[in-house]
Formats: structure tokens, C-alpha cells, sequence
């Protein structure tokens, strides 16, 4: 992620070592930021998200699986640490990669030739999350909530969440989840207790979405890990022009392998 706000949710867990979004910002009492309605699943106009915290958008609401998928409708994520309140953003610019952007190094197109993690789609989405919300030795929160949890394992059962799983043997050690809508991929967090597993798995991940006509995966915040993949930020109304023109549009991804 950008200065100021930890690292990027589609984040990724080396064993040796861990990034995360553990710097994640209190946002500062201000007239201007909008307050959610339980009853109200409407967020204000992205244009209205904060420069500082840069794209602090909303907060309050609840994790409603009705107001998660309209919140990517609409270009913004929850992103909040247990004790504050569900804070909701958009950032200004956004981190995307195009699947055709997709920049595999020498080193990783040699792992993958030689096959040796094997590579699942929803296989077991309850151990993949729980395991992007498992402890860093550099921190003692996590992002990834109980309540998080839960609500993403909900859209996961309606067929929206998808985790991507990466296996040494019978050892699950990488992997990532995020949600498929229309023709677009937003990236949530990833984990890796393997060299690579995490690589391997996002360009399995990638490759198939292309096939399956996906053009964008949403990576939210820059990272190092991210842009040595290919991704690359585009500013916040590209962005939304993307959701307009993608998100009605059919895919064609399938999720048992």
C-alpha cells in the first residue's frame, strides 16, 4: 500500500518475511466523511473519498453480503482493525493488472514448468482465508477479522468469493481469495509459507481469468511484490469507467479443477 497505509490487501506472507496492512490509519474526526445507515446500502460518490487518509470514503455500515458486493459495484473495499469501525475506501491512484500485463520472471516460468506445487480453485476457501488472517511475526492484529471472515466465506457460498490454493502434497502452502464479478477480479489478500507459492499461484490465477475473459484484476494499493508481477496503477475514475464498461459483462471462469 501507499506510505501511511501499511501494505496491500492482496498482500502477500512470506515466512520469512511479512507485509500487511497493520499501519492501517484512525481517521480523524471530519465533517465530511460519510456515516452508513444499517438499513442503507448506498455509498456516497467515489469523488467524495478523503485525500487524507487518502480514499477513506465511508464508514459504519455493517458486512452484509447485500452491502460487500455493492460496495466493488461501486469501487470501494472494507478495510478496518478489530475495535474501529468499518471503514470503507478508495483509493486515488488504484492498482490494477491487466492480465495481458502479466510480467512472469525467468525464475517463475521455469517453477511452473517444472509443476512442482499443484494449483486448486475453491478447494477450501475456509483454510485459505483463515490462513491470510493468520499472525505475522512482526504484528499481533490482523485486518482479516471474525466478522470478515464470515462475510466472505458467505459470498463465497453464493458463488462470488473464490479462493485460488496452492499445494505442496497434501500441504497448503499459498494461495489467495478475492471475488469474481462480470469481467473483473478483485484481489483480497494472498498468503505464502513457500518459496513462490504466492507467485505461483496469482499467474495460475491469472492465466485462467484471461482465458476466461476476465480484463482487470483489481490489486487495490501498490506493492513491490505486486509490480514485479505487472501491475500498475491507473487513477481512480479509469477505475470506475472499468466497472461501468465490465462489470454487466459475462465471464466465463470456471472454479473446480
Amino acid at each position: 500500500m501507499t506510505p501511511g497505509h501499511g501494505e496491500n490487501r492482496l498482500d502477500v506472507m512470506h515466512a520469512s518475511q511479512h507485509t500487511d496492512r497493520y499501519a492501517l490509519p484512525c481517521p480523524v474526526p471530519n465533517p465530511m466523511l460519510t456515516w452508513l445507515k444499517r438499513d442503507e446500502l448506498t455509498f456516497p460518490p467515489l469523488i467524495k473519498a478523503l485525500r487524507e487518509p487518502d480514499g477513506l470514503l465511508a464508514a459504519g455500515g455493517d458486512l452484509s453480503a447485500e452491502r460487500l458486493v455493492q460496495a466493488y459495484r461501486h469501487g470501494c473495499f472494507p478495510w478496518y482493525q478489530q475495535g474501529q469501525p468499518i471503514l470503507w475506501w478508495s483509493p486515488d491512484p488504484r492498482t490494477v493488472l491487466f492480465p495481458d500485463e502479466l510480467h512472469v520472471s525467468r525464475s517463475l516460468r521455469k517453477l511452473l514448468r517444472q509443476q512442482r506445487y499443484r494449483v486448486s480453485f475453491d478447494e477450501d476457501f475456509s483454510r485459505v482465508i483463515r490462513a491470510c488472517a493468520g499472525p505475522r511475526r512482526d504484528s499481533d492484529g490482523t485486518w482479516i477479522t471474525d466478522a470478515m471472515q464470515a462475510s466472505y466465506q458467505r459470498l463465497h457460498e453464493q458463488g462470488l468469493a473464490h479462493s485460488v490454493e496452492v499445494w505442496d502434497g497434501e500441504e497448503l502452502v499459498g494461495g489467495l481469495y478475492g471475488l469474481a464479478m462480470g469481467q473483473l477480479f478483485f484481489g483480497e489478500s494472498m498468503f505464502s509459507h513457500a518459496d513462490n507459492a504466492s507467485k505461483v499461484g496469482f499467474a495460475t490465477l491469472v492465466e485462467h481469468l484471461k482465458q476466461a475473459g476476465v480484463v482487470l484484476i483489481d490489486c487495490q494499493m501498490e506493492t513491490a511484490h505486486l509490480s514485479s508481477l505487472g501491475a500498475r496503477s491507473i487513477s481512480r475514475e479509469a477505475f470506475a469507467d472499468h466497472l461501468r464498461r465490465h462489470l454487466d459483462r459475462p465471464n466465463t471462469a470456471t472454479w473446480v479443477c
